[in-house]
């Protein structure tokens, strides 16, 4: 057994015919016997090659209406016996059961399914017991047993029996590995779509992913890290096609993920959205009729943070902003399309990396965000909510504008993507400046101004940005100080969620200073 398996007879049992003529016709070329069922054995069968009805193997019909095929001794004795125990060989020889050496299975598309609009029944149908059952039989036998649960491992399987019908020791572990994690991420899909319809039993929690990508390291060159996909295709990085530029890394992916997440809060029908990301905060956010103006304004908020930065759209990515863009260092840029033109002006600078994601991301929709801490994870479902019109009340005397209205939603938004404590100034659509990730309000309220100077001195301009602008703070202002702060960097209107011991210290300041502000009752904490 060193060496191996000799491969003498196969069962194939499959919903995903891909590959599957090839793998029979090569299977047969080197003496293997084929046993199949169902609709796999009626495809092999097409195609001319020799295959052995499963019912044959059991001596016994398929009944429930396929349900009950291969759950039959003759079929996991001939899985689960082990080779080189004498024993376990003469128990099947004294039941006239012969070893099955290799198993190809891919399961009823349970997953998919799930994807559709499929009721309930049709959904529960899809659910595959024989297969699960055979692959495990097969994955813990694999001293004696080749399992395939990939059909991107045929080759490598057809490969190895070219040479002289063995499969290595090696193969065939690695291949049962693959076989439990599927089977267990194929049980989670079931347990998770049944918590959301049946009953939201939390009692046991798991996560699983199909890999798409070894990354060259994690956040710092001696960390490890890949990338996976959930299967839930939600739109961003996970469905984006890469146009060009080098492999994405780590922290390529993460901030890219946080610039469409925060783009994807903004309606592409009623403005162009613009946000450039570093290290997972904005560093400039803006609307506008024009996405080349957009994104001047974004870029205007931060000049110094943007090089190098992440830049997202919420629309089709133009030429005449593409030509922008190339005016500085950028790392990557995701758009829900980017237009022929812009391919070609991106394509100049080729390290660029350049995303078209095909959609924008359904911010309203509930996801599971999980964190790892030591022994365990911490799940929580998105901040998927906006501001409810009929929860925001005016707490001053002063009654803001329209136009502060519209720079104060806006600034909330952006805030809700932005590290806590988190601080953003707006005006005319556009952030002004942004304090983020500090451990007090004061702090990143002194540091959103600070770059609102340091821009303002950037582009020509004596005054700072903060001057009329609006202010967002993503938690009460537990302080007047932090008000106050931002009432001292020109601002004339604060929304914020309230709720602090000292609002009416808060509000009071508000209304000294002459400014108007708007409590939401809602709370954006990102850390």
């Amino acid at each position: 057994m060193s060496n191996g398996i000799k491969v003498k007879k196969a069962l194939i049992s499959v919903s995903n015919k891909d590959g599957l003529e090839k793998l029979a016709k090569e299977l047969t070329s080197n003496g293997i016997n084929i046993i199949s069922t169902g609709g796999t054995k009626k495809f092999i069968e097409e195609k001319g090659i020799d295959v052995t009805d499963v019912s044959t193997i059991t001596g016994f019909p398929e009944i429930l209406d396929g349900r009950v095929k291969t759950l039959h001794p003759n079929i996991h004795a001939g899985l689960l016996g082990v080779k080189n125990n004498n024993d376990h060989m003469k128990t099947l020889s004294d039941n006239s059961i012969e070893s099955i050496d290799l198993l190809v299975v891919n399961l009823y598309p349970f997953e998919d399914t799930i994807k559709k609009d499929s009721s309930f029944e049709e959904c529960i149908e899809n659910i595959d017991i024989g297969g699960p059952a055979m692959i495990r039989a097969a994955a813990k036998n694999h001293n004696s047993v080749a399992v395939i649960v990939d059909i991107g491992d045929y080759d490598l399987i057809l490969n190895e029996l070219k040479k002289d019908g063995t499969i290595s020791n090696k193969t065939l572990k690695n291949l049962a590995t693959k076989a439990f994690a599927r089977t267990a991420a194929y049980d989670l899909a079931i347990s998770n779509w049944m918590n959301k319809e049946i009953s939201n039993d939390q009692s046991y929690k798991s996560f699983t992913g199909k890999k798409i990508q070894t990354l060259r390291y994690g956040e710092n060159p001696h960390q490890q890290a890949t990338f996976y996909s959930d299967g839930t295709n939600r739109f961003g990085v996970i469905t984006s096609n890469q146009i060009q530029g080098k492999e994405l890394s780590y922290n390529n992916i993460n901030d890219t993920n946080a610039a469409y997440e925060l783009i994807s809060e903004f309606n592409p029908k009623e403005n162009h959205a613009v946000a450039i990301i570093k290290h997972a905060n904005p560093c400039g956010v803006a609307i506008n009729s024009s996405q080349a103006e957009a994104y001047r304004e974004a870029r205007k908020c931060d000049a110094t943070s943007a090089f190098g930065g992440i830049i997202s759209f919420n629309t089709e990515l133009e030429g005449e902003t593409a030509e922008l863009i190339t005016e500085i260092f950028t790392e990557v840029v995701i758009a829900p399309q980017v237009s022929e033109k812009a391919k070609n002006i991106i394509s100049k600078k080729k390290n660029v990396r350049l995303l078209s994601a095909g959609g924008l991301s359904d911010t309203k929709e509930i996801i599971q965000n999980v964190k790892s801490i030591s022994g365990g994870f911490l799940v929580q479902t998105n901040d998927n909510i906006v501001i409810d019109d009929s929860k925001v009340k005016v707490v001053t005397k002063r009654d803001p504008s329209e136009q502060e209205i519209q720079d104060l939603y806006f600034a909330f938004t952006v805030a809700k993507h932005v590290k806590s404590n988190a601080i953003v100034y707006a005006k005319n659509g556009a952030t002004v400046g942004i304090g983020a990730g500090q451990m007090n309000r004061l702090d990143s309220s002194r540091i959103a101004a600070r770059k609102s100077r340091d821009a303002a001195e950037f582009a020509g301009e004596d005054v700072a940005l903060t001057n009329g602008s609006v202010v967002a703070s993503d938690a009460f202002f537990p302080f007047a100080d932090g008000l106050i702060a931002a009432a001292d960097a020109g601002v004339t209107a604060i929304i914020q969620p309230g709720g602090s011991i000292r609002d009416e210290e808060v509000i009071q300041a508000a209304n000294d200073a002459g400014l108007a502000m708007i409590f939401t009752g809602l709370r954006h904490f990102n850390h």
